[in-house]
């Protein structure tokens, strides 16, 4: 293959459309702008969110609740999840599921479910576990590490 072989892909260029070029071209006239209004005028530019000075949809719609900025993102992995990712004797921690993909980069705080099976003996040593999640792990001999208290 060479530089002057390369082509874009099937349909990722279109042909631009030649407005104002007479009658016969269909795009003539008012050249795709319709008749009248502030939209067929030359010049005419409006903001992102403008409905033509009818109350904007953002505006209509009722403002409740709150998101705190700085909340920790938490993430949820259950039993089930850790089974099929990890192998016997492992260690599950934030940075191992992050090694894996289990969980997003961004995450915080991990939660670890009990929902689903455990088929592995793991340590698990994460921001929480719950009860029944605990019960499962002690179950099938592995061992929860309890988190380090947060230095204030």
């Amino acid at each position: 293959m060479k530089l002057n072989e390369l082509k874009p892909a099937e349909g990722a260029v279109k042909t631009r459309k030649r407005v104002g070029r007479g009658k016969g071209s269909g795009l003539g006239k008012t050249s795709a702008r319709g008749e009248k209004g502030q939209k067929s005028r030359r010049g005419y530019s409006h903001r992102r969110g403008f409905e033509g000075g009818q109350m904007p949809l953002v505006r209509r719609l009722p403002k409740r609740g709150f998101t705190n900025a700085l909340a920790l993102i938490t993430e949820e992995v259950t039993l089930s999840t850790i089974s099929a990712h990890f192998k016997d004797g492992d260690t599950v921690s934030v940075e191992s599921l992050r090694g894996k993909k289990v969980i997003a980069a961004k995450t915080e705080r991990v939660v670890v479910l009990a929902s689903g099976e455990l088929t592995r003996k793991v340590t698990v040593s994460v921001d929480r576990v719950t009860k029944g999640a605990r019960e499962a792990i002690h179950a099938k001999g592995g061992t929860v590490v309890e988190p380090a208290p947060a230095a204030e």
